[in-house]
């Protein structure tokens, strides 16, 4: 039996990781789902990241914990307002500090555990709120970094690798790729601000772009919005 190669894929529960998994998955790879409780506000996607990891085909669930609250600076971490006012040409206060670099290094070191290569973050540079991390000339520094940074990759027995399928595709192209792939994205889990029942507000960044998207692709958004 042919043993599948290993693939660490960034997973929070929402739309855009829950894809990548597919895309993971369709491309050959076994995947290792890492999520990440790092004190955010809209902590119930990690619920929704627990319950549905296994159910994507993750093989094995990491979740990392640590607290970013500790040096706030972003809505998602401190005692600020999630901006309600539509998505903006400069970049918002959802933004967190470094966190893509943060969460890519503790997918880089599981990686390098595993024996896994192939990294996959679904990061997206069309429809997204402006974040820095989330550009190709980032993933690519990193990708540089990772290999110069590691003992696999000085050693040469691994040559990193950092997947990004989503990063030029609308949120409507990400959503169509999506479905052809199997995934419900009923059991996703995208915003920023959601009351104690885990409802979506309809209003923040991450949920006007997810409307966007299913409105564009001529498609009803399968959650429920307060």
């Amino acid at each position: 039996m042919i043993m599948q190669p290993k693939a660490v894929v960034l997973y929070s529960g929402g739309l855009d990781s829950s894809t990548c998994m597919a895309m993971a998955i369709a491309d050959g790879f076994s995947p290792y789902a890492i999520s990440f409780s790092y004190g955010q506000r809209h902590s119930f996607e990690l619920q929704v990241a627990k319950a549905n990891a296994p159910r994507l085909g993750a093989v094995e669930h990491l979740v990392v914990d640590f607290d970013l609250r500790l040096m706030g600076g972003s809505a998602l971490t401190a005692d600020m307002d999630v901006p309600k006012d539509g998505v903006g040409s400069e970049i918002p206060v959802t933004y967190v500090p470094a966190r893509n670099t943060i969460f890519l290094s503790f997918a880089l070191g599981w990686a390098e555990v595993l024996g896994a290569a192939d990294i996959y973050i679904g990061v997206n540079a069309l429809d997204y709120s402006g974040y820095p991390d989330c550009r190709p000339e980032y993933i690519e520094a990193y990708r540089k970094m990772a290999n110069l940074a590691t003992r696999a990759g000085v050693e040469g027995t691994s040559r990193f690798s950092i997947h990004t399928p989503l990063i030029a595709m609308t949120k409507a192209e990400i959503i169509k790729a999506g479905l052809a792939l199997g995934v419900d994205y009923g059991l996703t889990h995208s915003c920023y601000d959601p009351n104690p029942e885990g409802l979506s507000c309809g209003e923040c960044d991450s949920c006007r772009l997810r409307l966007k998207g299913f409105a564009e692709a001529g498609l009803t958004d399968p959650l429920h919005y307060r």
